[in-house]
């Protein structure tokens, strides 16, 4: 077994193996969070927490808040109605999401697609890939395809292979990106096998997603260079957490660190209102003031776009206060189509 792999196998993924790690009791509660959201936090991660409470521990282990009532939606950004075929969420005209994979290094506790992630059920196979190649055959104005899951790192090389290799070969296919948080979760995935496969599909992006300046490690960064240095370019995507990262210094630390790596910032996204995840969610003016203090005094290079995915499945929309109205609790902006779209702040 690989490394990568045994380290997946040695993931803590009940309450009892949190207690003994942490030497501390939980609420006997938390075995109903645990039947409705898996845990799994490998070894890797789990070495980055340095004390309880911390922003590595609060994205990691899971908390009473996750089950508490919330008029939150388990699926906030429409994702089974934008989807034609299964595993496809078709939103934007000239691109589309493809969930390969509902498994991941370690469960974020506030993951957007909490319904899905490390499910047993509804595991990415040959069916599922003859028809969404079938369904990009026949909408030729797709011409981007999003990777995304769970991680598409998570699958065993000849599957991501095969994948890579059945999408590219749609004429209208241009370009390919990767969502993934291995480079941040477990590091050790990004081989060189892994990097020839990804090397010979071209163009190819990758989205990794670091939220905290402590989980940007020596391993971290080298598997970020590994795949720079093999031809992927790297963009990072960051979520806002309420008392994780969500003031200016920390994020400036992050996004310098990130262009040092040769990461490009690319998103600091306001927290999808996803049932299970109201504890983590800041006020929208967080979010513009870490920008409004990054701007002028940061280089361009590191200055993420502010966005959020609007409730609803009506698309990502970049966040400035001229184009949004708070009004009664609510943010108001226009989408890309011109729909009027309303975010909670609250």
């Amino acid at each position: 077994m690989t490394h990568w792999k045994r380290l997946i196998a040695d993931s803590i993924t009940t309450i009892g193996e949190l207690e003994t790690h942490f030497k501390m009791r939980f609420p006997d509660d938390m075995e109903l969070v645990l039947k409705r959201y898996p845990l799994r936090i490998n070894p890797y991660y789990l070495s980055l927490i340095q004390q309880i409470g911390d922003p590595l521990y609060l994205q990691a282990v899971p908390h009473l808040e996750e089950i508490a009532p919330c008029s939150f939606p388990n699926d906030p950004l429409n994702e089974a109605n934008l989807s034609p075929v299964s595993n496809l969420v078709h939103r934007y005209p000239d691109r589309a999401l493809l969930l390969v994979s509902n498994q991941c290094a370690m469960y974020c506790r506030f993951c957007t697609r909490k319904r899905l992630v490390g499910k047993k059920h509804d595991v990415f196979s040959q069916r599922h890939l003859d028809e969404v190649v079938h369904y990009l055959r026949n909408e030729p104005q797709i011409n981007e395809l999003i990777l995304s899951g769970g991680d598409p790192l998570l699958l065993e090389d000849h599957t991501l292979e095969a994948i890579l290799s059945a999408i590219y070969a749609v004429p209208s296919i241009d370009v390919i990106r990767i969502g993934t948080r291995t480079p941040c979760t477990l590091p050790m995935r990004v081989t060189s096998e892994l990097c020839k496969i990804l090397q010979r599909f071209r163009p190819l992006y990758v989205n990794t997603h670091f939220n905290h300046p402590t989980e940007l490690t020596k391993a971290a960064i080298n598997a970020c260079a590994k795949l720079v240095d093999y031809g992927i370019v790297l963009g990072n995507q960051t979520v806002l957490l309420k008392g994780i990262n969500d003031d200016a210094k920390t994020i400036t630390t992050l996004m310098r660190a990130l262009v040092k790596a040769r990461v490009k910032p690319y998103y600091l996204f306001q927290i999808d209102i996803t049932r299970g995840t109201r504890h983590f969610k800041t006020p929208l003016r967080t979010g513009f003031e870490i920008i409004k203090t990054m701007s002028g005094s940061v280089s361009g290079l590191a200055v993420p776009t502010f966005a959020v995915d609007s409730p609803g499945g009506k698309g990502k929309i970049p966040l400035f206060p001229d184009n949004s109205t708070l009004q009664g609790g609510y943010l108001e902006f226009k989408n890309f189509c011109g729909e009027v779209c309303r975010y909670p702040d609250n």
